[in-house]
């Protein structure tokens, strides 16, 4: 076994420089033989007991099952452990208002809650720099592991220093009576080590030990005064030793002087994609491609918001586990968050075994889902990512007076903390300034309270051409399930009223006639959206071309033209000639006036390019002389229109009779105004 081999390197050779000293202390009665023979006994036992040691350090922290409903088998952890990284400075805890943060986050234009450049170093390098290292990070990053792999680094001798690793579990202190040297002792005492408690003081004595302390944020709250001077003091005895101590960053409220804080960082798109082909490492996954097709389905503009989950270690593993099972990620994102949103409130402090303090009386997970939901919504109406501590203080009191008869003058502060060091969903970016953990549980647990509270009416009216609200839009139509339908064709009415003006209904009407309607209905659909679009970009250009004044400018023009006029014969109906489309723009081109001409005759060579898109398209000029207003109008209508269909895309049940109404309603003229007209 390669680490017990390692191991017997280490502790051997550190056992017997402490033998000296013990023997006397031990076998004080015993002559030379008998102590000579007492030496070989305790050497072989040694032996046994550190290939013991190294076995059970294995079984015990190295095989890694965070999520045992999912995971049918743990996973050793030297297979799947990705290499994390601290984070040094940029952190948004410089930035102190939340205006700031605001700023900060549009400006950065992504969905991240971090801007700016990281500044990140390897972790396993920090532990071999810093003698004293505090690892803080999030529920779910990963600290617990890091620590493991440190030790099992140690064992395989793979560090800067030589030292016997020892990981311990803060969580087990649940008495004054336990200490930190028992503790390490009874390590050793398991596997057989003789004279435990002697080894132990003696290698901490001669600074020979790495002593891992996982989860300061676990201990039992009565024991976390004890439990920190315990540390505080065993450090200053013991400086000779490395220490390696891991927290929540919520949790974690300073004070260890010696040591070095680190913050995890969330994964990078390095970390997730290693993390992605060590997870599928079987020799089935590398035949079939499935780290790269998973890899790349992640990468997709769609799977933005699952993508954003991945950067947390544990979701991802849900996410792999998903993708496991049917090699691709459920349609239906509602589920897909909710199943994420779940194992943050309940599986995971279930996994970790965590006797936590009630954050209140009655105040289950359901219910906190209902006040997250809450603040959610509240916040996203007003487009804030950031909020003030005092205002959710403010909302939990209020929630928990009104639901469960709490007083009214309830602190909300405790509640809070718990919510944050528990769960992590709410998380202090700054002094006074939280935020949700992920825009995409913001997103998800918006969509929830406007599902339950059947706010569809209000969602459509006041957001439907909004990009912002578009991923919301997606998750309550899956949270709607049956009754999905009834948003679709809220959508559709406010749709419609985008395109009351006669001219945009005969742009429909001209898309209708154009179209191939031997095709699928969805290829319709893409047919007419396609020439609308197109118009309306052309509408654009040409009113650009008539005014340009350079050869550069229209050579570029007609380059675009040649490109979209090929991708529209492609998606419409053989009326297009886009052969001698193609032929009259390529003469156009050689036709160009000289750059010095003058200004007229450059604008009868833009007539002319107009006059050949009017003929080739079937178009009068009436049509495509938009306003700004039109133009916003007809922009937002195709924009509702393609979310009415992704809505149907993301939904539970779609009933195919339903949708084959409201389908073939979609970029048509609406009933009611074609019927005016006539």
């Amino acid at each position: 076994m390669f680490a017990g081999e390692a191991i017997n390197g280490i502790i051997g050779p550190i056992f017997e420089t402490t033998w000296s000293s013990l023997k006397a202390q031990y076998h004080e009665a015993l002559n030379e033989t008998d102590l000579k023979q007492e030496h070989i006994k305790a050497q072989t036992a040694i032996e046994q007991a550190s290939d013991q040691y190294c076995q059970t350090y294995v079984e015990r922290h190295c095989n890694i099952k965070v999520l045992p409903g999912l995971m049918k088998e743990g996973m050793a952890l030297d297979t799947i452990y990705t290499a994390v990284k601290f984070l040094r400075g940029s952190d948004f805890k410089y930035f102190s208002t939340l205006d700031n943060l605001e700023d900060l986050y549009r400006a950065a234009g992504n969905r991240r809650f971090r801007v700016g450049e990281d500044e990140r170093q390897d972790g396993l390098t920090a532990a071999n720099n810093e003698q004293y290292l505090m690892v803080l990070g999030g529920p779910g990053v990963g600290k617990s592991t890091f620590l493991r792999k440190l030790g099992l680094e140690a064992l395989k001798n793979q560090l800067a220093h030589n030292l016997v690793p020892v990981f311990i579990e803060l969580k087990s202190f649940k008495s004054k009576e336990m200490s930190l040297q028992q503790a390490i002792a009874k390590e050793l005492d398991d596997c057989g080590f003789p004279y435990a408690e002697s080894l132990v003081e003696s290698m901490l004595s001669e600074g020979k030990m790495l002593v891992l302390l996982d989860g300061l944020d676990e201990v039992p709250s009565e024991q976390v005064d004890n439990v920190i001077e315990q540390i505080k003091n065993f450090c200053d005895r013991h400086r000779q030793n490395r220490f390696v101590a891991s927290c929540r960053v919520a949790a974690y409220k300073g004070g260890f002087n010696r040591f070095a804080d680190v913050t995890m960082a969330e994964f990078d798109d390095e970390q997730i994609e290693q993390f992605v082909q060590r997870w599928f490492s079987s020799d089935l996954d590398k035949e079939s491609g499935t780290a790269k097709r998973f890899w790349e389905m992640l990468q997709q503009s769609a799977n933005a918001s699952a993508k954003e989950l991945a950067q947390t270690p544990l979701l991802l593993t849900f996410l792999c586990l998903v993708y496991d099972r049917s090699q691709s990620l459920p349609p239906v994102r509602s589920t897909l968050y909710g199943d994420a949103l779940n194992i943050i409130l309940k599986d995971w402090a279930a996994e970790k075994r965590i006797e936590q303090d009630p954050i209140y009386q009655g105040f289950h997970a359901d219910l906190e889902k209902v006040l997250l939901s809450e603040i959610a919504y509240q916040s996203f109406k007003k487009d804030l990512l950031f909020f003030s501590e005092q205002s959710i203080k403010t909302k939990i009191a209020k929630f928990l007076a009104d639901t469960l008869g709490a007083s009214q003058h309830l602190d909300g502060a405790a509640v809070l903390n718990a919510i944050e060091v528990q769960q992590g969903i709410l998380v202090e970016r700054a002094t006074n300034a939280y935020s949700f953990s992920h825009l995409t549980l913001q997103e998800y647990l918006t969509a929830r309270y406007i599902s339950k509270k059947n706010l569809m009416q209000e969602l459509v009216e006041q957001h439907l051409t909004d990009d912002r609200w578009r991923e919301v839009f997606l998750l309550v139509s899956g949270l709607l399930e049956e009754s999905s339908q009834e948003l679709w064709l809220l959508m559709e009415k406010q749709a419609n009223a985008f395109i009351s003006s006669l001219k945009l209904q005969g742009l429909l009407q001209w898309a209708m006639n154009l179209s191939d309607s031997s095709l699928p209905s969805n290829q319709i659909l893409a047919s007419r959206a396609w020439l609308l679009k197109s118009v309306l970009a052309r509408a654009s250009a040409i009113a650009r071309a008539s005014a340009i004044a350079s050869a550069s400018g229209i050579a570029r023009y007609i380059a675009i033209a040649i490109a979209r006029a090929s991708a529209i014969a492609r998606a419409s109906a053989s009326d297009i000639d886009y052969e001698a489309l193609s032929k009259k723009l390529e003469e156009l081109e050689k036709q160009m006036p000289p750059k010095e001409a003058p200004s007229d005759e450059w604008q009868s060579f833009a007539d002319q390019l107009i006059e050949t898109f009017l003929t080739f398209f079937h178009l009068d000029t009436g049509l495509i002389t938009f306003s700004f207003e039109e133009a916003q109008a007809l922009a937002k209508y195709l924009y509702a229109t393609k979310l009415i269909i992704d809505c149907k895309n993301a939904a539970v049940r779609v009933s195919r009779k339903e949708w084959e109404a409201i389908e073939s309603r979609l970029l048509t003229p609406p009933n009611s105004i074609t019927e005016a007209a006539e």
